[in-house]
């Protein structure tokens, strides 16, 4: 039995669903454990391209289990809208399960979120995605959240929704001076989802309890990454739940005594979206040429990246807090092209080094990246099927980082493709 996580070790967009992808041909259950619509991987099959936000990437594996964990929030109308896109395309989803704990993003929540950012002076805005994950969360954790299982009881749901609005609408009348929701138009609105929905619902915990005891194989995949974590992340510019694998146990109801594997995706560099220091950053042309080569935009907005150099003292912190047992790089073909390459090693603040990740945004804002210089390999790395037949440059590269991290690398990506990955281990 397999019990496998892949989780990211940046900020996000390292290309995770290329490796789920992979992976999900060697499990019989996928399992989505945090975050919302707010997120999500892009899957190439067949030539056919899909972008996935809920529904985890496995569902394209029709003879495997789909699951949206308890520790997802969910948003009913985006749900059935990738559910109706999917069989559209021919693609069923009648192997997708989603948990009855799950907590469900209600449109007060949406329009909180905005609100809240919009109040936020410049200088201080988080740069939420505004589809109600953190305020839906929030309630969670303040005890007035609505779960999948009270939106299949018709009385229960209705019974919240109008508990809620007694808050909800005062706060934003009163604080941001918005409109209030009427109650009746939004439980119309969501018996109506609840009834597409209800086929999908089930104790997805016991599910999965009953597969781990039938020595079944189950890949947990992540979305979002370690530096967006709540708790372990650049905080405050992280999402409102732990993409981390210890999020794993809370939002699956898995022990962490099953996970047997864990891979961390990493770029060969490092991309940043958003407000927030970034050490290695470089606002310049070696900056400018890596979002080039890499195409490093938003797949949503357009947005560019922010690029810098690849700073294992973040894979290093990522490592101890997820208990990597192997990475998985991409972008080695990317890296490759430029004139010369920097591989962060640690930093130097007030006159010593340090290879300690701080929490301290402060801190961390000071801190001058300790750099070691690699030549680059300028040749063509994307047939390549075995490490032995990298370039010796590219070798030297990769050995470095395992040596810094800590943690063999046991994929490798040398192109977009998911054909395109060297297996090292």
């Amino acid at each position: 039995m397999a019990v496998r996580v892949v989780v990211g070790t940046q900020w996000g967009d390292e290309g995770k669903g290329k490796y789920i992808d992979m992976l999900a041909e060697k499990s019989d259950f996928i399992v989505r454990f945090s975050g919302g619509n707010n997120a999500g991987h892009t899957i190439v099959a067949n030539g056919a391209k899909y972008a996935l936000h809920l529904i985890p990437s496995g569902i394209l594996h029709t003879n495997k289990t789909c699951i949206i964990g308890n520790g997802v929030v969910v948003d009913p109308a985006v749900l059935l809208k990738e559910i109706k896109d999917l069989n559209d395309r021919g693609v069923t989803t009648d192997h997708l399960l989603i948990s009855d704990r799950a907590h469900v993003i209600m449109p007060y929540h949406i329009g909180l979120d905005e609100l809240q950012e919009n109040f936020r002076t410049e200088g201080n805005k988080i740069g939420t995605t505004k589809r109600g994950i953190g305020p839906c969360y929030a309630d969670k954790i303040e005890r007035s959240g609505i779960r999948m299982c009270d939106l299949m009881e018709k009385d229960e749901f209705i019974k919240k929704v109008k508990l809620n609005l007694e808050l909800k609408n005062a706060i934003i009348e009163k604080v941001y001076g918005g409109k209030p929701y009427d109650a009746q138009s939004i439980i119309d609105e969501y018996l109506g989802y609840a009834e597409q929905i209800r086929k999908y619902v089930a104790d997805t915990t016991s599910i999965l309890a009953d597969a781990i005891d039938q020595g079944k194989d189950i890949l947990f995949e992540g979305a979002q990454a370690n530096f967006l974590d709540v708790d372990f992340g650049t905080y405050p510019y992280v999402t409102s739940s732990n993409p981390v694998s210890g999020g794993v146990c809370t939002g699956s109801g898995v022990g962490p005594v099953y996970i047997n594997e864990v891979y961390g995706v990493l770029k060969a560099y490092t991309s940043r979206v958003g407000a927030g220091p970034f050490p290695t950053e470089q606002d310049n042309e070696v900056g400018d040429t890596i979002r080039e080569l890499g195409w490093e935009y938003g797949t949503t907005t357009g947005r560019p990246r922010r690029c810098g150099w690849l700073d294992t003292v973040m894979i290093k912190y990522a490592a101890k807090i997820n208990g990597l047992t192997a990475l998985a790089i991409n972008h080695v073909d990317t890296i490759g092209k430029l004139n010369e390459i920097k591989l962060c090693v640690g930093y130097k603040k007030d006159g010593k080094v340090t290879t300690v990740f701080p929490a301290s945004l402060n801190e961390l804002a000071k801190c001058e990246p300790v750099y070691e210089v690699f030549e680059p390999w300028n040749e063509d790395i994307s047939n390549i099927k075995s490490f032995d037949e990298l370039p010796q440059n590219a070798k030297i590269y990769l050995n470095r980082i395992e040596e810094l991290v800590g943690v063999k690398i046991g994929l490798i990506g040398v192109g977009k493709d998911r054909e395109q990955i060297i297996q090292k281990l």
